[in-house]
């Protein structure tokens, strides 16, 4: 059986992907550290972990497997849920992959040392997300979940 796991902390669509879980009869896990408003849907289990660094993200990468799919925008996780043969997608639709999961960490690295390299350059905190982007999220999803029904 498939399940839809969410990397929750700062997932800006937590409430499309339940309408989408929902609509498949699919078990979802909104996994954090607390804060969330919990669903009364059925079919959704909020998990509260304890707080620290990546608490959230193991108890994901331990329970996700072929036939899941995992959205986060968390690059090692993801990779650490492609190793498992779970389907992951960003939060704007767009899929990690056993392909390009490499570059994705290579890129989040390169990033980080450049920020280290230069701490009074400029820190942005990225682009918005957009309607369009929630529109890709949820085809994508859509997508991943038909793809991994057809694994299990």
């Amino acid at each position: 059986m498939s399940a839809l796991y969410i990397d929750a902390d700062a997932c800006p669509v937590k409430e499309e992907a339940e309408r989408v879980a929902s609509r498949h009869k699919l078990k979802m896990y909104v996994v954090s550290n607390g804060g969330l408003r919990p669903s009364r849907n059925p079919l959704v289990e909020n998990i509260i972990v304890s707080e620290g660094a990546d608490i959230a993200d193991m108890w994901i990468a331990e329970r996700c497997g072929i036939g899941d799919v995992v959205v986060t925008g968390d690059i090692p996780l993801a990779a650490k849920c492609i190793e498992t043969g779970a389907q992951v997608l960003r939060h704007n639709g767009e899929r990690f992959t056993p392909a390009n999961i490499g570059q994705q960490l290579a890129m989040r690295d390169l990033m980080a040392d450049l920020r280290a390299a230069n701490p009074l350059g400029a820190g942005g905190s990225g682009k918005g997300f957009t309607k369009a982007d929630r529109s890709r999220f949820l085809d994508a999803l859509e997508r991943e979940i038909r793809a991994a029904k057809s694994a299990t």
